[in-house]
């Protein structure tokens, strides 16, 4: 790579491409410098004079070109791959060039409007909510007696979306929520979105960036079929600081069984403990045991929406973060892990910051997305923490750093 694409990608792409520098073309006519190649390029191929796009959608432009191709606005390079994904967040006109192989020269030009509606920063939709078993399942959002999954996604939707989100609860590890936004949040350089949960570090903890962190798994989904909603083979897994470590266990599978809420309880040493052997689990590992109910919420903690005997999640496993600080069991203590999940870290950290570039796939390499459309979030640890009962992620709300009106 010659030193001006390195220049460019290093502080010039992101910056152009999605910041936003208005520029003309300097023709608007389509130009070949020589005949094309077959065998490279299609003959039926050539570029539009020029190509309209909202600000905050992907322009798309596939070339089916087998060669050597290079994309740029004016001298910088934004592309290499055959099919251009452009975004940018501000209206501007953007002169388009396209280079195969040496010498074989197309121009165009891109032209990004305002939307015509409105926008917003915020979750603009609730897609999925699956809460697995836990102190405040069945409580927030509050279970009513007769309501469907279809009813507890619509509640998780009501808490979430808008620019005054409260707060549900994900449960212990797998429980997850699916959401998303009315425009595509763009890849920039540095991060590009905040989830907002109710992490805050202890004055009292000895260790630093410690106190109520629960962190949570986060996935993105960019709709490249742009069919507004998150399919299967479109989700990728944001790559936080435990994700290479050897701790971290992948593939990582649990099973929930439904309790007999008119069983006798079996109670523990502690008083906190209502019942000792409540909701039976089982992992993969070769792991079983009980989630113990707590005498400060009475509810069931299985969701009562699931007529199910029991129910499965998987996903990656992190390392429990929690320990008795205490070593009588009064003070507990989350360290907050480095950076990449939610509920983590406070939010007015940069911890609850994201970057979509640490964006991978199931085989644990990076991706490059334009951006993303799509959140999930499940809860990462399979802990219980004394009498603050088991690690669970809590989301209240998420936006877009880069977007302003």
């Amino acid at each position: 790579m010659n030193k001006k694409t390195i220049k460019y990608v290093a502080t010039g792409f992101l910056s152009l491409l999605l910041a936003g520098m208005v520029a003309s073309c300097q023709n608007d006519d389509e130009v070949t410098a020589i005949p094309t190649d077959p065998e490279v390029i299609p003959p039926s191929f050539k570029l539009d004079t020029a190509y309209t796009i909202e600000r905050f959608r992907v322009l798309s432009i596939p070339t089916n070109i087998s060669g050597k191709v290079t994309w740029s606005i004016k001298d910088s390079i934004i592309s290499e791959n055959a099919e251009l994904e452009f975004i940018s967040t501000k209206a501007a006109t953007y002169p388009l060039t396209l280079k195969v192989g040496a010498n074989t020269i197309f121009q165009s030009k891109i032209v990004v409007t305002k939307e015509a509606g409105t926008l917003s920063k915020y979750i603009s939709k609730v897609f999925d909510f699956r809460p697995a078993v836990g102190q405040f399942t069945n409580d927030i959002p509050e279970y009513e007696l007769g309501n469907t999954e279809a009813d507890m996604i619509k509640k998780a939707n009501s808490y979430l979306v808008g620019s005054n989100p409260s707060m549900v609860s994900l449960g212990g590890y797998g429980g997850y929520v699916v959401f998303g936004f009315d425009h595509t949040i763009p890849n920039m350089e540095g991060r590009d979105f905040k989830v907002l949960g109710n992490a805050f570090f202890g004055n009292s903890a000895n260790d630093p960036r410690s106190g109520n962190c629960e962190p949570g798994i986060i996935m993105v989904a960019y709709d490249k079929n742009k069919n507004g909603k998150p399919d299967d083979n479109e989700w990728y897994e944001i790559a936080g600081s435990e994700y290479f470590k050897n701790e971290t266990l992948k593939n990582y599978g649990i099973t929930y069984f439904k309790p007999d809420e008119n069983k006798t309880p079996v109670p523990g040493n502690d008083s906190w403990q209502s019942d000792v052997e409540y909701i039976k689990w089982q992992d993969n590992t070769g792991n079983t045991g009980f989630k113990t109910k707590m005498v400060f919420h009475a509810q069931s903690y299985y969701p009562l929406w699931l007529s199910d005997v029991s129910y499965s999640f998987t996903g990656t496993l992190l390392k429990n973060n929690y320990y008795d600080q205490s070593g009588t069991g009064n003070y507990w203590v989350g360290k907050s892990y480095d950076f990449g999940y939610a509920d983590n870290a406070p939010n007015n950290d940069e911890a609850s910051n994201i970057d979509i570039s640490w964006a991978v796939d199931k085989n644990g390499k990076y991706v490059k997305l334009p951006g993303i459309d799509f959140v999930k979030v499940y809860t990462g640890v399979n802990q219980e923490a004394g009498w603050l009962g088991e690690v669970s992620t809590e989301v209240a709300g998420a936006y877009d750093l880069h977007f302003k009106k």
